[in-house]
């Protein structure tokens, strides 16, 4: 068995604590999946990740069930990703990538292009590739798969450009803006109303989504040892700078512990996610969420930036004897509070306000009748997720608490996570 305390107190022990969390494979359901937990007396569901959003269950949002095929064969690791950098040996060797041969030490831009408009003029976006002097392994840093998220972009710009080439061990790849025709029409989705968030890793003779899912995945990700996929909240909601990531990988509780001071929850990937399909190819993935959609927010650009310059730091890519502040807590349950009433609401409290049992979120009010209700947090935790302030209506989910728990127990024993789930079933559009 295996004790978890709620918040460590030291980095150290913070390593001790997630690696501990790599013996989830027994959670319950109500702890691992992303699946909903009986609703408590005062109806609010339970999930660990997401929950259901009846307010974006459109033809927008829905993928619809077609076949997705294996891009590329699963990746076969000699040696733990904590170990990628201190075991490989000789000299780095020239990055194959989109049919350019990027050389030890070098930078580059290229173009990826994964389909054409209506008017057959292809759609192109730009791959930024650093190949380190030393020998070393591969991260793949990827945003705006929702082409409405501009604060991944702004990372992986800032990210790349800082990085030294001849003082990197291994490469980085960064894809700033996948979803281009979503990005140029300002939308999270496709011009044909799709979520790419939801075909990967695709198919090459489905449809348009499934199609661009397939060729970034077989061209640029397929290349990668390790994955970080940057998202926004969606919908008018913002997320407080969290990673979201499966704790019974053990090579995604190495990710996940390389970022610092980065709030975690533990979550199982949806099928047709970017990070479900690199983590069953073999590529330990994390989905980081900040802040919201349609908007560049500094704040939570350089906090994601931080983060994923300490990764590099914490997997020895690059060489700093600084790192990145306290680690934050880790949370196994999340719960989306929803509104009654339609209205006008405003919040009371922020992200990552700490909440008590039986405190008020925020209020409704009918812009007609004057009439008011409150919101009342079912749980003690933290507020991780909320929505701006705004006109809901019955069934809106308006603020995602991260739950407090006493130390879990969970047993030891191995779970095989590449065991392909079928395929199917609705995901809402509030996360990843």
């Amino acid at each position: 068995m295996c004790v978890l305390s709620r918040q460590p107190d030291k980095y150290r022990s913070a390593r001790r604590y997630l690696a501990c969390v790599a013996a989830l494979l027994s959670f319950s359901s109500a702890l691992a999946g992303e699946a909903a937990v009986e609703p408590s007396d005062n109806g609010v569901d339970l999930l660990q990740d997401t929950t259901l959003d009846t307010d974006s269950r459109s033809s927008e949002t829905s993928a619809a069930a077609e076949n997705l095929v294996e891009a590329v064969p699963a990746h076969e690791h000699l040696v733990p990703l904590a170990d990628a950098v201190t075991t490989a040996a000789g000299q780095s060797a020239p990055l194959v990538l989109l049919g350019t041969e990027i050389l030890p030490g070098t930078a580059h831009r290229l173009s990826w292009s994964a389909t054409e408009l209506f008017e057959g003029v292809p759609v192109s976006t730009p791959v930024l590739i650093v190949n380190g002097k030393m020998p070393g392994p591969t991260l793949c840093l990827t945003a705006a798969v929702h082409g409405d998220e501009l604060n991944g972009i702004e990372m992986v710009r800032r990210v790349l450009h800082e990085i030294e080439p001849k003082k990197l061990s291994g490469a980085v790849i960064g894809v700033p803006i996948v979803n281009v025709q979503g990005f140029r029409r300002g939308s999270r989705y496709l011009p044909d109303r799709r979520d790419l968030n939801r075909y990967f890793p695709g198919n090459p003779n489905g449809s348009a989504a499934a199609r661009i899912a397939h060729a970034l995945f077989k061209e640029v990700i397929a290349h990668c040892d390790a994955l970080v996929d940057l998202h926004t909240g969606s919908f008018e909601r913002a997320n407080l700078p969290q990673i979201r990531a499966d704790l019974r990988n053990p090579d995604v509780v190495t990710l996940t512990q390389g970022f610092g001071s980065m709030v975690v929850l533990h979550s199982k990937p949806t099928v047709g996610t970017l990070r479900h399909a690199a983590t069953l190819a073999g590529i330990p993935a994390v989905t980081v969420e900040a802040g919201g959609p349609s908007e560049l927010e500094l704040a939570e650009v350089k906090h994601g930036v931080k983060g994923i310059e300490t990764l590099l730091t914490t997997l020895g890519m690059v060489r700093k004897i600084r790192f990145w502040g306290d680690p934050e807590p880790v949370y196994y349950r999340s719960s989306w509070v929803r509104a009654d009433n339609g209205g006008i609401l405003l919040a009371d409290v922020s992200l990552g306000s700490t909440v008590r049992k039986g405190d008020i979120l925020g209020t409704i009010t009918d812009p007609m009748s004057n009439a008011r209700t409150e919101l009342y947090s079912p749980y003690s935790g933290r507020i991780i997720g909320m929505a701006r302030n705004q006109v809901v209506m019955p069934g809106f989910a308006a603020f995602h608490v991260g739950i407090e728990a006493d130390d879990v127990i969970v047993d030891d024993d191995p779970v095989d996570i590449a065991v392909k789930p079928g395929n199917g079933g609705y995901v809402d559009g509030m996360s990843e």
